[in-house]
């Protein structure tokens, strides 16, 4: 007997153990480049906890995040996980090298692998399909190469951009994905590479705990030109994933631009509702990495200043360092909140109605909440 998703990951970075996986999906005339620079765009900072969390090696060796038989054991059945959205590792990148060519055949190599050795091993895999922001013309195509396939439930592309991601340079993307019903996601770790601007307003922080603090200001950034340029106006059917950029952010977002917008909305006569109205309506977030203030009541109250109930989804970013166990994290918020979180608001924007049968029926007995207290932290 079917039965609905109980916890839907929706940020889990699936890797390529070794470059020559690629090659028989990328065309010859890149490979010695591929061997040789790979992605291509190297991150200025350095982190003294590393960047992948050690226990989720596999045992036989290789990446962290690179087998997807250990990943499914390690991770989704450890926590009794439905649905694991991979959004990939170390390949967000590509999109901000300076050879566009190489860039896109990278890419569409990436996403053929995806499907043969992700996708292919296990239904509980949905995959997302990897583009190429930085020409748009060709990412439209690949999308709609690769939007026909049932187990590609989004797109997505680097948080790091050299312009805002409303502006209509991008908007071949959002057409190509609301002709074919998928939402468009984005993710960090690109800021102030390859050809992106730097990571703030004021150039380059010093180390990766400044660089690591300030991500949400780019996400600030994309979530407010997309909607003053008007880009849910052009595409009603368009939904845009701020994966992994924090939540508390927003409702400052949303008062400053209801705000502004009262007084200066002669300048964006496009828009019929308030800004606000357009972020609950076409905007999703995820909840790793969840902020963490001394009294939990007040996480509590910024989601309900923002309506997070309808439109966060639970991530842990399995296998990073700042993994958050799904046991522990969610602890805090109200139980009607917390299961929408879990899964609901994923079950609908995935079209993820039943969960897959490979769980088996052993996941599906017992309440979503029960062993949350005594669940281990993990890598909090």
């Amino acid at each position: 007997m079917s039965r609905a998703p109980k916890w839907i990951d929706t940020d889990v970075h699936n890797a390529i153990n070794n470059p020559k996986d690629l090659l028989a999906y990328l065309p010859k005339a890149w490979h010695a480049q591929w061997l040789g620079q790979g992605i291509g765009v190297s991150s200025p900072y350095y982190s003294p906890v590393g960047v992948m969390r050690k226990d989720a090696k596999p045992p036989q060796g290789g990446q962290p995040g690179g087998d997807p038989g250990y990943l499914l054991k390690h991770h989704l059945d450890k926590y009794g996980i439905d649905y694991a959205i991979l959004t990939g590792s170390g390949v967000l990148g590509i999109s901000l090298h300076v050879d566009a060519d190489y860039a896109n055949a990278v890419i569409s190599a990436y996403n053929d692998w995806l499907v043969e050795h992700w996708l292919k091993f296990s239904p509980r895999f949905k995959g997302s399909i990897l583009i190429n922001a930085s020409d748009p013309a060709y990412a439209a195509k690949e999308i709609d190469r690769m939007a026909g396939h049932p187990d590609m439930v989004q797109v997505i592309m680097a948080s790091g951009a050299r312009m805002p991601y409303g502006q209509r340079f991008y908007h071949p993307i959002y057409e190509a994905c609301e002709r074919n019903g998928l939402p468009i996601a984005v993710h960090p770790g690109t800021e102030g590479r390859g050809i992106a601007g730097a990571p703030t307003p004021s150039g380059y922080p010093s180390r990766y705990l400044e660089w690591h603090n300030i991500l949400p200001t780019n996400y600030m950034t994309h979530v407010n030109s997309l909607v003053c340029e008007g880009v849910f106006e052009k595409f009603p059917k368009l939904y845009f994933v701020a994966i992994e950029g924090g939540i508390c952010w927003l409702p400052h977002l949303m008062w400053r631009m209801d705000k502004n917008y009262k007084a200066l909305r002669d300048s964006v006569p496009w828009l019929k509702r308030l800004p606000s109205e357009y972020i609950k309506s076409h905007i999703r977030l995820t909840t790793q990495p969840i902020e963490e203030p001394e009294k939990p009541e007040h996480l509590v109250q910024m989601f309900e200043m923002c309506g997070a109930e309808d439109i966060v989804m639970f991530s842990t970013d399995y296998p990073h360092w700042d993994f958050d166990n799904p046991k522990v994290v969610l602890n805090v918020l109200p139980k009607a909140m917390r299961q929408k979180i879990m899964a609901q608001n994923a079950i609908e924007l995935y079209g993820l109605y039943e969960a897959p049968p490979a769980m088996g029926e052993e996941s599906a007995s017992g309440s979503p909440d029960e062993g949350i207290a005594e669940a281990e932290v993990g890598g909090q």
